[in-house]
């Protein structure tokens, strides 16, 4: 009703094994092309293998994939999927500014992954197009976290609003929320948070901490600092020390800012822990590399540490332990990094996961995924 939803399911649950289901079904119905966007390159290719997959069970002819992300160029199509990476898109669209005008009046549903992120002014313009050229066209949003801060509900209403405050969410009779469930069922891990607590007295000495106050992110010097403090660093890498000690064969380290992962990896070298650092700088080829070995069971104990692209659509079932060593007040992007390593036995994962959030005492956090999930209700 109204062309508008958002899809709220949690991480690890089907968000994009559902939406395909239901773009088959809607591709079976007419002919015309369904517009999928991403964020991110592993976001996109995702996308486009589950889509493969799907119409090979649930499709009624052939029909045209097309991929716009990465080194792929853009090409006209009638009748199928387009997958785009919201970056490139909005580079193609300051050249040629007509391109989605032509594709809009074929484009009879637009799908966008992490729907919180469809309220930013160049992710939203493809949208605005095809939906203002062409109203009829259908819009589902696809989200685990539908809202886009911690406290500010006039902020989250902009994107309820996006969406005509439509959102269906995963419901199971019996269960307070869908991550009981999905944990009591298996396809996500019986996970375990632990803090731990720093209290970086001396670093953040003379810090202005207005902005706790105002909701604003940790501003970039005083992360600066936190990255730089060696006494926390050492605190991590013993952490991990004993976590593989302990038998995960698989952590995942999420650093403060680049320097900081690759001091990080580094350091663990040095004490015989293998480890790879991956950020957005790194190239593609020792990239996909860190991935692979990262992926491989057996072997030796592995962590891989990464700044800023291991957040979404990395997907490492046998990852048992985490270390998020990054701060932020970012509901989001904590559950984000969080449901990269809570997959449970029925998808391949792991039976127990362990996430150690490092908490500078001074600084705000959150520890809490089935309150995560919910956070955000009072909007819709």
């Amino acid at each position: 009703e109204g062309g508008r939803v958002i899809l709220h399911m949690p991480t690890g649950s089907g968000k994009t094994r559902t939406a395909m289901n239901l773009i088959a079904k809607h591709l079976n119905r007419s002919e015309g092309v369904v517009l999928w966007l991403a964020h991110s390159e592993e976001l996109c290719e995702q996308a486009a293998e589950e889509f493969e997959k799907a119409w090979s069970y649930l499709g009624d002819r052939t029909v045209t994939l097309r991929r716009f992300f990465k080194s792929h160029e853009w090409e006209e199509t009638d009748d199928g999927l387009v997958v785009a990476g919201l970056s490139k898109l909005w580079a193609h669209l300051r050249k040629e500014q007509t391109a989605m005008h032509w594709l809009a009046p074929k484009v009879s549903l637009i799908v966008f992954d992490e729907a919180h992120q469809s309220v930013a002014p160049t992710f939203r313009l493809p949208v605005d197009i095809v939906l203002n050229m062409n109203p009829d066209c259908k819009f589902l949003g696809l989200t685990a976290t539908p809202g886009r801060t911690w406290d500010d509900i006039d902020e989250d209403m902009v994107l309820s609003n996006f969406y005509n405050n439509e959102k269906v969410t995963l419901e199971i009779e019996g269960y307070e929320t869908p991550i009981h469930y999905l944990v009591d069922q298996g396809y996500l891990s019986k996970t375990k948070f632990e803090r731990l607590d720093y209290d970086e007295i001396g670093t953040l000495e003379g810090t202005d901490f207005s902005f706790m106050e105002e909701g604003r992110e940790i501003p970039k010097a005083i992360l600066d600092k936190i990255a730089g403090d060696g006494m926390r660093n050492a605190r991590i890498i013993e952490k991990i020390q004993e976590l593989v000690n302990l038998g995960h064969d698989r952590v995942l380290v999420f650093g403060i800012n680049v320097p900081h992962a690759q001091e990080l990896s580094s350091f663990l070298n040095f004490v015989g822990i293998q480890s790879e650092c991956i950020t957005s700088a790194t190239d593609d080829y020792p990239r996909k590399r860190a991935i692979a070995d990262f992926k491989t069971e057996g072997g030796d104990p592995r962590v891989l540490c990464n700044y800023g692209v291991l957040t979404t659509g990395f997907d490492a079932p046998k990852t048992s332990a985490a270390i998020i060593a990054r701060p932020t007040n970012s509901l989001v992007l904590y559950s984000q990094m969080v449901g990269r390593v809570i997959r449970g036995p029925k998808v391949k994962g792991t039976e127990e996961a362990e996430i150690w959030t490092v908490v500078d005492t001074s600084l705000p956090g959150f520890d809490s995924i089935p309150g995560a999930f919910t956070n955000w209700d009072d909007v819709w």
